[in-house]
């Protein structure tokens, strides 16, 4: 069945009931149903747009090397891995500071230090995945009107071509972002702040012999993340305070590539734009209690960090492979919908999601500024860490995603 007929054959029905209703069904709810798939839980993706325009989104995303592994746990990696970038060195640096932290994969001794992929490459993987697998139904473009949570059940209300129905399920995800309607409705606090700053993203061309590098280069404005995609491009997301990251975005095409090639100082050549220029704004969040009963929160509804290293997407993933594997566990004996397991999944990631929020919060800040003090004593670690290989393993380590509980997908 093609994902249009599933799509359609979805809308025919009046009423669902599952053991698991998923609201998000973009790259981290999909994950979350894959990992599913032989679970024997019956499984609603619920979605606000259709498939093929949720799968259109104009994003690419770093891809840790755990994320990667779980990918492959599941079984879509195959289906990613040829249509994506891979990096196997690092190059860290302070402006135009003369030294420079180089990761490789031989501090790892993996293959590859981290992915790049475009959203499309990843989504349309998972939803060709999700097509195969019987335990696992869309309904969408569907908008979510309220939830009502009972002592055995949740009871959501959804909208779909202007018919409301109810959907009753034993546990309600909420996978729909930072603006989570489902978070909303639950009351549940969250902690955090605006950051000064707002991000540039766009895909450029060079001209550079060697894609295989990502690039942090980090200026007193911001940081600039730049990672390689297939075809000679890169991903860059610049990151400047608001003002000039709304002027950057609307500068001339030929001035904006000058200025980017000043900033990239020659390391990638010649310069071409591949791509429009999308503005946002960055924060960062932290909720009070990722679950309740009958509700669990992950990825971006859950928490939101700086994009400094690339760490967002690949903390939804982590939050979805977690669950799912509590979920697995529980199924056969206990209620998938009660506190007490999902407090399972909250211990498990709400600490380690709190550590990469504080690490990116500190890098921005650390580098984000012209204090000579600070600039002195950051230029000196960096100096320490090029020099200190155990200190330079443990920061690769962090951000690949090595540190830390891995799920059971990693490891098969």
């Amino acid at each position: 069945m093609t994902l249009e007929q599933l799509n359609c054959a979805n809308k025919d029905e009046k009423n669902f009931d599952c053991d698991l209703a998923i609201v998000g069904g973009g790259i981290v709810g999909a994950t979350l149903a894959c990992a599913l798939k032989d679970s024997g839980l019956k499984i609603l993706l619920i979605e606000a747009q259709t498939l093929e325009k949720a799968a259109a989104k104009k994003q690419a995303y770093a891809l840790s090397v755990l994320s990667g592994r779980i990918f492959e746990g599941i079984g879509v990696w195959k289906d990613i891995f040829p249509h994506i970038g891979k990096y196997s060195h690092v190059r860290l640096s302070d402006a135009n500071f003369p030294s420079i932290v180089k990761f490789q994969t031989a501090d790892l001794k993996t293959d590859f230090l981290g992915y790049v992929a475009e959203h499309h490459v990843v989504l349309k993987a998972l939803q060709n995945f999700i097509a195969d697998c019987s335990n696992i139904s869309w309904l969408c473009p569907a908008e979510v009107e309220g939830v009502e949570y009972q002592k055995s059940v949740a009871t959501i209300s959804v909208t779909v071509e202007g018919e409301l129905r109810q959907i009753r399920t034993k546990l309600v995800i909420g996978a729909d972002g930072a603006r989570s309607r489902i978070r909303s409705l639950a009351e549940i606090k969250t902690r955090g702040w605006k950051y000064w700053q707002s991000c540039v993203a766009f895909t450029i061309k060079h001209e550079a012999p060697q894609n295989d590098i990502a690039f942090e280069r980090f200026w007193p404005t911001g940081p600039m993340g730049v990672l390689p995609l297939p075809g000679n491009r890169c991903q860059i997301v610049w990151t400047a305070p608001h003002e000039r990251a709304k002027a950057l975005q609307e500068l001339d095409e030929k001035e904006f590539l000058t200025k980017l090639e000043e900033y990239m100082g020659g390391l990638l050549g010649r310069l071409e734009m591949a791509s429009d220029r999308y503005l946002f704004p960055v924060q960062l969040m932290q909720c009070d209690r990722y679950t309740k009963p009958r509700l669990a929160l992950i990825g971006d509804a859950a928490h939101c960090c700086h994009p400094v290293g690339g760490q967002g997407l690949n903390l939804g993933i982590r939050d979805a492979a977690a669950i799912a594997q509590i979920l697995k566990e529980a199924y056969q004996a206990e209620d998938i919908g009660d506190l007490q397991v999902l407090k399972r999944y909250e211990r498990w990631r709400k600490q380690e999601n709190l550590a990469i929020l504080g690490f990116t919060d500190f890098l921005d800040r650390l580098f984000s500024n012209n204090w000579l003090l600070i600039v002195a004593v950051r230029r000196l670690g960096l100096w320490i860490m090029q020099h200190l290989p155990p200190l330079k393993i443990f920061a690769l380590q962090l951000m690949t995603g090595l540190l830390g509980r891995k799920p059971e997908l990693a490891r098969r």
